[in-house]
């Protein structure tokens, strides 16, 4: 499990990799600043080689590009894809001056904020998925409040446990902990789970 810490975030990520493969086609990345949180998910379509290639090019382009903006990025994302075999994307980007957050999702890849008062922010992802062609994205902008948490995850985490583990007042170490002893090998599982202060 990775772990990323800051003074206003704290931060794990989880992967799996499906049984009796040797590579896994979910790839994620994140960073912090003393200005942005930004974080990447993507799926690549089936399992496998091609798979890791297609979601390992996102991660990438997310790092080389990070000071650009969520909409750029996606776009980027797009770009990178052309002529491989596609991906689901997710990209966060939080701005911790502001207590605001901008998300943009295209495909089967889910994110949850829960604010401490209990509130739900669930933004809908776009159908499909990034493969050069001409794509729609949709980038939302949220405000969140001190002390809440997050998750994002790809298809393979089980959804429910995810948000009834970020529902109980517990400490983002002991959730993630849980979360990955329940993780399965029968699909790529990845997810990014954290609190920001």
């Amino acid at each position: 499990m990775n772990y990323l810490s800051a003074k206003t975030i704290e931060v794990y990520g989880f992967q799996t990799i499906k049984a009796g493969r040797k590579l896994c086609g979910d790839s994620y990345y994140m960073m912090a600043t003393d200005d942005y949180f930004l974080c990447v998910l993507a799926d690549g379509l089936g399992s496998g080689e091609y798979a890791y290639y297609s979601s390992q090019a996102v991660a990438r382009t997310v790092k080389e590009k990070s000071d650009e903006d969520v909409d750029t990025l996606m776009k980027e994302c797009n770009h990178v894809l052309y002529r491989k075999r596609g991906a689901a994307v997710a990209i966060l980007k939080v701005y911790f001056k502001t207590h605001q957050f901008d998300y943009s999702c295209v495909g089967n890849i889910r994110f949850y904020v829960y604010s401490p008062d209990g509130k739900l922010t669930y933004p809908l992802p776009i159908s499909g998925y990034l493969s050069g062609k001409p794509q729609y994205f949709k980038t939302q902008t949220f405000a969140y409040e001190p002390d809440s948490k997050f998750i994002i995850h790809s298809d393979g985490v089980n959804e429910r446990d995810a948000k009834a583990f970020l529902r109980k007042c517990e400490s983002i170490e002991l959730i993630a902990d849980r979360l990955k002893e329940q993780q399965q090998t029968n699909d790529d599982a990845t997810f990014i789970i954290g609190s920001l202060h």
